[in-house]
Parts: structure tokens; C-alpha cells; sequence
């Protein structure tokens, strides 16, 4: 039995931070097969226990021995999920500050400057059906990402990012990552989402963005080449066609309000 009268603070906060991890994880797993796996480890577990509280021994020896070995094989099962979610706890707030990583300090002026240059940007390639894939560097660095690619390192313009996705262009495949106000490079390769719950309608694009987004604190935007239509995606989640003013919106929403609690914080 539990024994409540030493119940205290510390096992509050110990359920409290056991309840954060498994939440965590629920997250990263959604919509992928390996949710799936995890609950067949559950159910075996399960059964394991309930053979032992009934004396099954020749079956939980066999069923103790599977698990033993099976913890092993989970580590490299699950190598990307688990990469995936110590990513997203060093891009936790606490981590980054530890860490000392901070983003460049701009002013307001050029962050809007530089949002209302892309928004541009996509609007000429929306109306043109050209399809494109910007990502926006946060705090989280990419420079795995932009190894991947070829390294630009411009100054943002509408006409050059019209020009690097136009379709006869050897850059147009792969991302365009932004960093602190520039063009940092082209023809990135994006880690593409496996979930299982994203609309077989979206494309490489609108999965890498989605893919990207859930690993860091990256915003993307993406034009898809056979509507048209314009979608942002922040935190694993996508918006679908929006307007260039909604997108323009929510880009000062999310750069601007930061950049102003950032000025309130100093």
C-alpha cells in the first residue's frame, strides 16, 4: 500500500515531472508507427506481469528474457525518435539559456523589413504556381541543414528568391534557410515527417516543413507548386492556405512579440 503520510512535495513534483515526459513523448510518437510499437511493448509488459502474479514461470522466464534483450533493441528501433526528442529538450528555453545561444539582436525595422520581403516573394510565386520551401532559423541553429545545401549568404531580396525556386534553376529542390536577415542557403535537405496523420494531398515540401518544425523552433513557409496555395508551419502543426496577409500577420506575431518581450525581459 501507498503511504500517503509521506506524501510530500518531492513526490508531487517526481509524478508531475514523470507526467511532463510521458506528455513529451506522446507528442513526438503521434501519428507515427512507432506509437503503435510502444503500445505492443505496453501490452507485452502487461501480460508479462500478469503471468508472473499467476505463476506462470516457464512463461514469464521466456517473456523476462524478451524483455531483457528488447531494451536493446528499442535504443536502435527507436535511434531517430530518441534523436528527436533530445533535440527538443535542448531547445527548451532553460537549455538555450545554459547554453548561451541567442539570436542576433535586430531591430524591429528589419524584421519587418525582411518579413515583408518574403511575403512578397510568395505572393508572385503563389499567383505563378511556383513552389517553394523557406525556413526561418530561431534560436535553434541549423547548421547541419545548411551543410546540406549550398551556401548563398545574401542579403534578402524578393527578386532572388524568386530566382532560386524558379523552376529551371538548379537551387529550386530542397529548403532556403534564413538566418539573422539573410539568405544563408539553398537546396537544403530537410528531415521529411513520417507521421501517418498528415494529409496524403501534401507534398515533400509541406512534409519536410513539418519535419524541421517538429525537431526545432524553425518556422517554414511553403508555396506548393499545383495550387499554389501558401501554408506556415510552427511546432509540428500547418496552416493551409493563407492569404500573403495572413502570412505577413502571423510572421510579425511570431517574430515581433518576441522581439518585443525580448526589449521588456532587458
Amino acid at each position: 500500500m501507498v503511504d500517503f503520510i509521506h506524501f510530500g512535495i518531492a513526490d508531487i513534483v517526481d509524478i508531475l515531472l514523470f507526467a511532463i515526459i510521458l506528455y513529451q513523448l506522446y507528442k513526438l510518437l503521434k501519428g507515427t508507427a512507432a506509437l503503435r510499437i510502444v503500445w505492443t511493448i505496453f501490452i507485452v509488459f502487461l501480460l508479462w506481469k500478469l503471468a508472473g502474479a499467476a505463476h506462470l514461470r516457464l512463461i514469464t522466464a521466456i517473456m523476462g528474457q524478451v524483455i531483457s534483450v528488447g531494451v536493446i533493441a528499442l535504443i536502435v528501433v527507436f535511434q531517430p525518435e530518441i534523436r528527436k526528442f533530445l533535440l527538443m529538450i535542448g531547445n527548451t528555453h532553460i537549455v538555450r539559456l545554459f547554453s548561451g545561444r541567442f539570436r542576433k539582436n535586430m531591430t524591429t525595422t528589419a524584421f519587418k523589413n525582411e518579413i515583408n520581403t518574403v511575403v512578397r516573394a510568395c505572393r508572385r510565386m503563389s499567383d505563378s504556381k511556383t513552389g517553394a520551401l523557406i525556413v526561418f532559423e530561431k534560436d535553434t541553429p541549423l547548421d547541419e541543414i545548411i551543410a546540406t545545401g549550398d551556401k548563398i549568404d545574401a542579403a534578402i531580396s524578393r527578386e532572388l528568391i524568386e530566382n532560386i525556386f524558379f523552376k529551371n534553376s538548379p537551387l529550386h529542390d530542397g529548403a532556403l534557410i534564413i538566418r539573422n536577415h539573410r539568405l544563408m542557403a539553398a537546396r537544403c535537405i530537410l528531415p521529411v515527417s513520417d507521421r501517418e496523420d498528415i494529409s496524403p494531398d501534401l507534398g515533400l515540401r509541406h512534409r519536410s516543413a513539418i519535419g524541421v518544425t517538429v525537431l526545432c523552433d524553425a518556422i517554414a513557409v511553403v508555396v506548393s507548386e499545383q495550387t499554389g496555395s501558401i501554408s506556415l508551419c510552427q511546432g509540428g502543426e500547418i496552416t493551409h492556405n493563407i492569404s500573403p496577409v495572413v502570412l505577413e500577420t502571423m510572421l510579425n506575431d511570431i517574430f515581433l512579440n518576441e522581439k518585443e518581450e525580448e526589449g521588456k525581459k532587458k
